[in-house]
């Protein structure tokens, strides 16, 4: 949800992440525009027994192909999954897909770059409702965000596909309808989940699909501003996503799945209102989706607002016991509510008008890493290219010895 890196459109500055703007810069905070920046039918396969034990292998489920009897196991996955990278301002683009926030093509040397340099799970975030004509997903868009998973699988890393922002559209951000769950917008939620299930039933355990970003933002009659969150409405959706995918079948029937966090926030997700969705697949193949921006004045902000000013360094005794204590309440929730959780978004921006301190910037990075694998979380970074170059896959100065530091 960082402003400078373009994940949302929701400014949230009480929380623990919090934006303004669609697409923006690729290092330093904005608010919109690009920016130059600083420094489903059918379940689980059919296959019987064979004669040296039960096979993982079926025939999949009604509208797909393939699959795996066997339903993935979302904790057991997570040691493989190990650090990942978001690849940003991208595919989720609502200007002009792809390159329209100035980034270059996707290449698999960009691919195979971060693989080889320790990425093991690529987050690809997608537009889809922009591009779409009469609620069909582009087939040319499609073939292109399976093309790029396709690299991200044959480098041996793990992808997590989502439906980003694209508008606000989830949560009626353009109209009178704001923070509102409204039929047609379940309708269409549905629609895309299922053409998006059904394209990619044939590819492996190693896709995850994600529900959605950070617009889980749903308020009692639309209030936002001093208002109470609906819990209700999120849980429908997160609900809605399990239910869709599932009966697409071949390998949705037991892949695993990414819900959202209410705004992907750790204290408005760790509440006894929000529900984990009942999952055709059984209770272990579901992740919960966080972010974390905290403290946004930090990690985000470049200009000086009514509610805060950047802060260019961290790292005091209080910062790094809000962080402890927020990862405590998070690891909590998870073991209470048998779900493991994967940190979709972290990130500190370069800043523009007031440069980050680059110790600074590191030991939060490295702080936040270390919080996550501790607890059994796996930390994805949002990059746009700041952190992780995009020809080759290589890293930044701060990053490397983040990853360094992680891999000692």
């Amino acid at each position: 949800m960082l402003v400078a890196l373009g994940c949302s459109s929701e400014s949230n500055p009480s929380g623990n992440a919090g934006g303004s703007g669609g697409g923006t810069s690729t290092d330093g905070a904005g608010a919109g525009g690009a920016g130059t920046g600083g420094a489903g039918t059918g379940g689980a396969g059919t296959g019987g027994a064979g004669t040296g034990g039960a096979p993982t292998e079926g025939t999949g489920g009604s509208g797909g192909t393939g699959g795996s009897a066997t339903p993935a196991d979302a904790a057991a996955m997570v040691p493989d999954m190990g650090i990942g990278a978001n690849i940003g301002n991208t595919l989720e683009n609502t200007t002009e897909w792809e390159t329209g926030w100035g980034q270059p093509l996707i290449t698999q040397a960009f691919i195979n770059g971060m693989a080889d340099n320790g990425i093991k799970t690529v987050r690809v975030p997608v537009a889809w409702d922009t591009y779409a004509s009469n609620g069909t997903i582009d087939a040319a868009k499609m073939a292109r965000v399976k093309e790029v998973v396709g690299w991200i699988e044959a480098a041996g890393m793990y992808s997590i596909v989502n439906i980003h922002w694209d508008g606000g559209w989830i949560y009626n951000e353009a109209n009178d309808n704001k923070y509102k769950l409204t039929d047609d917008v379940k309708t269409k939620f549905a629609s895309y989940w299922t053409q998006i299930a059904t394209a990619f039933s044939d590819v492996g355990h190693k896709l995850i699909l994600e529900g959605m970003n950070e617009e889980g933002n749903y308020w009692v009659n639309g209030v936002r501003d001093g208002g109470t969150p609906d819990y209700a409405a999120l849980n429908e959706m997160n609900q809605l996503f399990v239910t869709t995918v599932r009966n697409q079948g071949g390998y949705n029937a037991s892949r695993a799945l990414l819900i959202a966090g209410f705004v992907t926030d750790i204290d408005r997700t760790c509440v006894d209102d929000f529900e984990v969705p009942t999952d055709p697949a059984g209770t272990k193949s579901l992740f919960l989706s966080i972010h974390y921006y905290t403290p946004y004045t930090f990690c985000g902000l470049d200009t000086v607002e009514s509610w805060g000013s950047p802060k260019t360094t961290w790292g005091t005794d209080p910062e790094k016991a809000e962080l402890k204590g927020l990862f405590d309440k998070l690891g909590a929730f998870s073991t209470q509510r048998s779900i493991p959780i994967i940190l979709g978004e972290f990130a500190v921006t370069l800043g523009q008008n007031y440069p980050r301190e680059a110790a600074s910037r590191r030991l939060w990075m490295q702080s936040v890493v270390e919080a996550s694998t501790s607890r059994g979380i796996v930390p994805v970074l949002w990059d746009t290219g700041s952190e992780i170059k995009r020809t080759d896959g290589s890293f930044s100065t701060e990053w490397q010895a983040v990853m360094d530091a992680a891999n000692q």
